[in-house]
C-alpha cells in the first residue's frame, strides 16, 4: 500500500443520477485521517463540489480519472462505469452488478481483465456472515413502495424528479378519498423491505409483510388478493418466481401495481420473471397486461436516486468507516477482492 491512500470520487455519468458516495461531511473525516480526496465536478450530484474543496478535498474535472487517477488510487463511484475506456485501471470500488450473470457482466469483467484493473463491488461488502454493510436498501425499499402508491392512487407524474423526504412524505399523506389500499411488502425484515414498510405506513396503508416463511409455501391467491405487491427480497440463490403469466390473467387478480424494489431482470435469481426490463424516469411505469385489470410494475435499478440526499447521508455514513480499513490487508476488503478473482477467473476464453 502506498504511505497516502488516494481516493478518487468520480461523477456519476448515469442520467438522473444525483447520489454520492461520500458527502462532504463525511469526505472531511477521511481529509483528517491523512487520505489524499479528489472529487469530480459534477453536474448532478446533489451535493456541490464546492462543498467538498471546503473540507480539504481536491476538486478536478469530471470523467477525468481515466487519465489522471493515481495508479495505485481507488476510483469511487455508485453506478456503472461510461463504455471508455476499454480497458480499465487501476482498482474501483462501485455497484458493478457483475456477478449474477446480470446483462453486461462479462463485458465489464473483462474491460477489467485487458487493463489489469479490480473491481470492488460494493455488493460484495460483506461481513464475515454474509451481511452488507453499507448498503442503500432502506431508501430504495422506501422510494419504490412510494411510486407505488402514487402510481395506484393517479398522482404519479412523470418523468420523475429528485425530491427531499419532507416533499415525498407530503406527496404520500394525500390519500384518496374513500380509499381502502391493501399491500404486501415480500423480503419485509431486511432493508429495502423495512423502508418500504415505512413509506406505506407513511402512505396510511398497514401492509402485508412476508417473509420466507410466507413464500416457501406462496398462497398466490392471497398474494393476488393485494393492491400493491412490493418485491423487496435480497437473495443469493434462486427462489421459485412469485408470479407467473398465469397469474396474470387470473380474474380474481386485485393486484393492480407490482413495486420491484429488488429488480433483478436479466438474473437467474429474478423473482418476477413476467417483466425482463428496468424501468427509467422518463418512463416508470411498465403495463404488464389489461385484463381481466390493468397490471403495472415499477422497477427502477436506481430507486434511491429519488431520494439523493437523504440515501447518500445514510450509505455514506456506512461507508467512510470502511474506507479507511484500505489502507489495511482488512478481511472486509479481502471478500470484496475475492469475489472479484471467483468472477474474473470463471471467464472462458474467447
Amino acid at each position: 500500500m502506498p504511505d497516502t491512500l488516494c481516493l478518487w470520487l468520480r461523477h456519476e455519468t448515469r442520467p438522473n443520477e444525483h447520489r454520492a458516495a461520500l458527502v462532504p461531511a463525511d469526505a472531511r473525516r477521511l481529509v483528517e485521517a491523512g487520505i489524499r480526496l479528489t472529487v469530480e465536478e459534477s453536474t448532478q450530484r446533489v451535493f456541490p463540489v464546492h462543498e467538498y474543496a471546503s473540507v480539504g478535498c481536491q476538486i478536478a474535472p469530471q470523467n477525468s480519472w481515466p487519465s489522471r487517477c493515481p495508479a495505485q488510487g481507488y476510483v469511487l463511484g455508485l453506478k456503472e462505469l461510461p463504455d471508455l475506456p476499454a480497458r480499465l485501471r487501476p482498482r474501483h470500488i462501485f455497484f458493478g452488478h457483475a456477478y449474477k450473470g446480470q446483462t453486461g457482466a462479462e463485458a465489464l469483467l473483462r474491460r477489467f481483465e485487458a487493463g489489469g484493473g479490480v473491481l470492488l463491488d460494493l455488493e460484495s461488502l460483506v461481513d464475515a456472515d454474509g451481511r452488507r454493510l453499507a448498503a442503500f436498501g432502506h431508501w430504495a425499499g422506501y422510494a419504490g413502495a412510494s411510486l407505488a402508491v402514487l402510481h395506484r392512487r393517479g398522482r404519479l407524474v412523470a418523468p420523475l424528479a429528485r425530491l427531499s423526504r419532507p416533499e415525498l412524505d407530503e406527496r404520500l399523506r394525500c390519500s384518496v378519498a374513500g380509499e381502502s389500499l391493501t399491500a404486501v411488502v415480500i423480503g419485509a425484515h431486511g432493508r429495502s423491505g423495512r423502508g418500504a414498510c415505512e413509506a406505506l405506513r407513511t402512505a396510511g396503508v398497514e401492509p402485508s409483510r412476508w417473509n420466507s416463511a410466507e413464500t416457501r409455501c406462496l398462497d398466490r391467491d392471497a398474494l393476488l388478493a393485494h393492491d400493491i405487491l412490493v418485491n423487496a427480497i435480497g437473495t443469493s440463490v434462486p427462489v421459485g418466481p412469485f408470479l407467473t403469466e398465469e397469474d396474470l390473467y387470473d380474474p380474481r387478480r386485485r393486484l393492480s401495481v407490482i413495486g420491484d424494489v429488488t429488480c433483478d431482470v436479466g438474473s437467474r435469481l429474478n423473482a418476477l420473471p413476467i417483466h425482463d426490463r428496468a424501468t427509467d424516469w422518463e418512463h416508470p411505469v411498465e403495463r404488464l397486461c389489461r385484463r381481466p385489470t390493468a397490471l403495472d410494475v415499477i422497477a427502477l435499478d436506481n430507486l434511491p436516486s429519488l431520494l439523493p440526499a437523504e440515501a447518500s447521508r445514510a450509505f455514506s455514513a456506512e461507508l467512510w468507516p470502511l474506507l479507511l480499513e484500505l489502507r489495511e490487508d482488512s478481511p472486509v476488503w479481502e471478500r470484496c477482492l475475492n469475489a472479484f478473482r471467483r468472477a474474473a477467473g470463471s471467464l472462458t476464453d474467447e
